[in-house]
């Protein structure tokens, strides 16, 4: 059984109620899924890391069981800066006022601008398989282009990615699968995989993840603009065999702007889903950085 002993909340934030899974009395841990995903990416590491943390698990708004925020013309509602607003008030429902991140995908990009915005909240972060948003635009190529060729298509205005989706999500399932989803592969459970998919014919949901993009290519870029330091200390990891090495001669480099303490590697073996293709080495990683209070 995938998350035993966890326990499922449903915590008030001022938008909505973020469902989420807490376990464990440790330090706290905020672990943030990405796209296409939800809570259970980390089936295989919140387990074992809340034997050491009080682990909270969460839907990042939009997604799984939490709200859908309010669609806004300029898609602030989706922003990372109002979803890690939610995820703060989501910890301080569960009484966390200080607490470590880590986020994957888009949750990394929620991650490091909670960390920029509630710099008294987290204690230290960690971002796995992301470069900051607006350093990915300000370099977009042809590479980018192919590779990441779900950026701009989900940013498109309204109704188009859409209609689209919902008209064949079994098509759009593709391009999960050449992302790194294993369907067949247990670190890839069946369940997780039917969560992911039922998603992609959900019409609020399919509306969430398009928004969640557009705020990632105009209000997202424009908070990035702006600066800013990351005050806590950041491990960034990224898959060996994903992307962020085809796009970039040392992704480290474009989080030192950020942070003063910017460490990070590539993590052998692994694509872009981390937390499911090495998720030993990920618990090893995250604990040890953790354990440095």
């Amino acid at each position: 059984m995938l998350f035993d002993g966890f326990e499922a909340r449903e915590l008030d934030t001022p938008r909505g109620s973020v469902h989420a899974l807490v376990k464990g009395d440790g330090p706290p841990l905020l672990l943030l899924h990405g796209f296409p995903q939800t809570h259970l990416m980390w089936h295989a590491v919140a387990p074992k890391l809340a034997e050491t943390f009080s682990v909270v698990v969460p839907d990042l708004p939009g997604y799984g069981a939490s709200f859908k925020p309010p669609v806004s013309d300029d898609h602030t509602a989706h922003s990372k800066r109002a979803l890690a607003d939610d995820l703060v008030h989501a910890m301080h429902m569960l009484g966390h006022t200080a607490f470590e991140v880590v986020g994957h995908d888009r949750g990394g990009r929620v991650a490091y601008r909670m960390a920029l915005d509630h710099p008294q909240d987290v204690a230290r972060l960690a971002v796995l398989d992301i470069v900051p948003t607006g350093s990915i635009w300000m370099r977009a190529d042809a590479a980018f282009a192919l590779g990441y060729w779900h950026w701009p298509f989900l940013a498109q205005p309204a109704p188009l990615p859409e209609q689209l989706i919902l008209s064949g999500p079994e098509a759009f399932w593709i391009a999960a699968e050449r992302m790194g989803i294993k369907p067949g592969d247990p670190r890839f459970p069946d369940e997780t995989i039917d969560v992911y998919k039922r998603q992609l014919t959900d019409p609020e949901a399919v509306k969430a993840m398009c928004e969640d993009y557009r705020a990632g290519a105009t209000v997202d870029v424009a908070l990035d603009a702006e600066g800013g330091t990351i005050h806590c200390p950041l491990l960034a990891l990224w898959g060996a065999d994903g992307a962020l090495p085809r796009f970039y001669p040392d992704p480290l480099d474009l989080w030192r702007p950020y942070s003063h303490e910017a460490t990070g590697h590539a993590i052998e073996g692994a694509g872009h889903f981390l937390a499911e293709d090495q998720p030993e080495a990920i618990i090893d990683e995250l604990t040890a950085f953790f354990a440095h209070h």
